[in-house]
């Protein structure tokens, strides 16, 4: 039998212009892979705690003080939950509230010829660690696009003279992917 591959649609959810992520990972990945693949993916560094939100069912890492009941994300395989069609969320860093919307696009097997994971596609960058979720990224967003904005100096020096928002190559997104994954 040959491996299943899930074709995943990754948006961030509350951005614009919008940020997004086109990956194949197999199905047998846990959801904690998964995790590792979307940050990657993404551009984010895991600093934060995570969740999956399956059919109200929430996935993570188990809270050793109980305060959060999440089902734990290293029993549970991606193709066990989710199928061709299927909507589930991943939030990242409870603090900023980065939610993003996952769409299970197609199922197919697996290319002999091909490594996976794989990011096929995507656009613009994933907003800086600590900006502040979604309101603050369109506050940075705006300071760096006019040179007269009061703050556009300071948000600059903040975000680093790197950070292009419009920026995204996949290539090198699926050289973290296989590196971490």
């Amino acid at each position: 039998m040959s491996r299943q591959i899930f074709q995943l649609m990754v948006s961030l959810a509350g951005v614009r212009p919008r940020v997004w992520r086109r990956v194949l990972v197999p199905g047998g990945y846990t959801l904690d892979r998964l995790h590792r693949v979307l940050q990657h993916a993404m551009g984010w560094r895991d600093c934060h705690l995570h969740s999956f939100d399956v059919d109200g069912r929430q996935y993570g890492e188990p809270d050793p003080d109980g305060e959060l009941a999440l089902r734990d994300e290293l029993d549970v395989r991606l193709d066990a939950v989710v199928g061709k069609g299927d909507r589930f969320r991943y939030t990242y860093d409870f603090g900023d509230w980065w939610e993003h919307d996952l769409v299970v696009e197609d199922v197919c097997a697996a290319d002999p010829d091909e490594r996976y994971p794989l990011c096929l596609d995507g656009e613009r960058a994933c907003p800086p660690e600590d900006v502040g979720g979604p309101g603050g990224y369109a506050v940075l967003l705006a300071a760096l696009a006019d040179p007269a904005h009061p703050e556009h100096a300071a948000m600059r020096e903040w975000a680093g003279p790197a950070f292009d928002p419009a920026g995204f190559d996949p290539d090198r997104a699926t050289v973290l992917l296989r590196r971490c994954c």
